[in-house]
């Protein structure tokens, strides 16, 4: 069975057009039917349409014999911490303001596998005979929440000056708190959600405010959240972007850790860094419940994407934007984050985004992405694959010069425009 609805990370679309309030209030059943009823614990973002959104994903709770615990505004790894029989959350993580989407989690924080997700699609048109369940509401979750992340990620940043962007999005409010109860001086932007500005000119979706602030400002560093709180990228003091993949470069040997997971999309910098240092690096699919499920399976605890979901599965159970910034500045260790970052060679990369009619790579272009790859000979590469939430094909070219990366992106780009339009 081919999932209809489920994307790389959840059901997710532009409300009201491939997302509807009927969609979600159908979804709610069909998970509570997977799940067997029970008590399912709902949080959301920001956005505007989460409000009524929630209120229909809990109404398919109900319809199906569970109760539904509603949370109100939480960031999407406090919902993995806290899930019940099963864990919803109400967000379209890093689109912007007129998508939505709802993720799930199982009773252990754990995202649903492929299979799950095509049994619950199977249920949507399931008759349930049984009597109505009910809906809870709770308003301590986040303080429960950020107890949990200082307690068991903080360390003393007395003597850091941070600036902290949280997309206008769940973290707003409780990142800045967190930097400031273990001591950092603490400048807060982005945290005036009004519905309608999340991931809007800000977070880690754009970094362009974090790093004029930080540099007008004399900080240390900036952190940038998304919208739902599961990814994190930083600057340094110059203004300079720090990535995922140098992020858990600098964590995974802060951590001494043996093993790291990563997807296809990491910097053949950090793989060179690994072979180093004698880390096995395991690689995934893209999206970091592959990356998830890749830890589990190894018994690796750290792992990541470039895009910023950081996933440290010590005392937690998924990726925590929140806990990847309290572990980097507390991996800095008297270093500025630049000197930290310098750890990883990063190979230059260039990438294109292009809006397709269709998805299907052709043969065509399949065969010349081949014959790159046959050229670089491991000193280089590019990467195709079509996005699994956005009618866009996704280009990478990656080389040991920036000019050898753009040409080759430049092609592929070009390749893909004429046949996939």
């Amino acid at each position: 069975m081919t999932r209809r609805y489920f994307g790389t990370d959840g059901v997710r679309g532009v409300v009201g057009e491939d997302l509807t309030v009927e969609l979600v209030e159908q979804l709610g059943r069909a998970a509570t039917l997977w799940s067997d009823g029970g008590r399912v614990f709902v949080g959301r973002d920001t956005r505007g349409s989460s409000v009524e959104l929630e209120e229909a994903f809990g109404r398919g709770v109900v319809a199906a014999g569970g109760n539904a615990v509603l949370a109100g505004v939480l960031p999407t790894p406090a919902v993995a911490l806290l899930a019940l029989d099963l864990g919803a959350v109400i967000s379209a993580s890093h689109n912007p303001p007129e998508y939505n989407g709802v993720k799930l989690f199982d009773g252990e924080g754990r995202k649903l596998t492929d299979a799950a997700e095509e049994e619950i699609e199977a249920l949507f048109d399931v008759p349930f005979a049984g009597s109505p369940g009910q809906v809870d509401h709770v308003d301590v979750a986040d303080e429960s929440y950020l107890d949990h992340i200082v307690e068991r990620f903080g360390t003393d940043l007395s003597s850091l000056k941070v600036v902290v962007d949280c997309a206008n999005g769940a973290y707003s409010g409780i990142a800045p708190n967190a930097f400031e109860r273990l001591g950092a001086e603490v400048t807060a932007i982005g945290c005036e959600p009004d519905g309608m500005n999340i991931n809007v000119g800000c977070g880690a979706t754009d970094l362009s405010t974090l790093q004029q602030t930080v540099t007008s400002s004399g900080a240390d560093l900036g952190v940038a959240f998304d919208g739902d709180g599961d990814r994190m990228l930083a600057v340094d003091a110059r203004g300079e972007v720090v990535d995922g993949d140098q992020i858990l470069a600098i964590l995974m040997l802060h951590l001494g850790v043996d093993l790291v997971a990563v997807t296809v999309m990491a910097n053949l910098g950090l793989h060179r860094l690994a072979e180093e240092r004698g880390i096995r690096v395991v690689t995934t699919d893209v999206g970091d419940r592959y990356v998830l499920e890749a830890l589990r399976r190894e018994n690796g605890i750290l792992g990541g994407e470039q895009s910023g979901h950081l996933i440290y599965l010590r005392d937690h159970v998924t990726g925590d934007g929140l806990a990847a910034a309290l572990l980097l500045c507390g991996a800095l260790g008297g270093r500025t984050l630049e000197e930290a970052a310098a750890v990883m060679p990063r190979f230059p990369q260039a990438k294109e985004n292009i809006r397709v009619a269709s998805k299907e790579l052709s043969e065509v272009l399949r065969e010349e992405v081949d014959r790159l790859n046959k050229r670089f000979d491991g000193h280089g590469r590019v990467l195709v694959r079509p996005s699994g939430t956005e009618p866009v094909i996704r280009v990478l070219a990656e080389a040991e010069t920036a000019p050898e990366a753009e040409e080759a992106c430049g092609t592929i780009s070009a390749l893909v425009r004429r046949e996939l339009g």
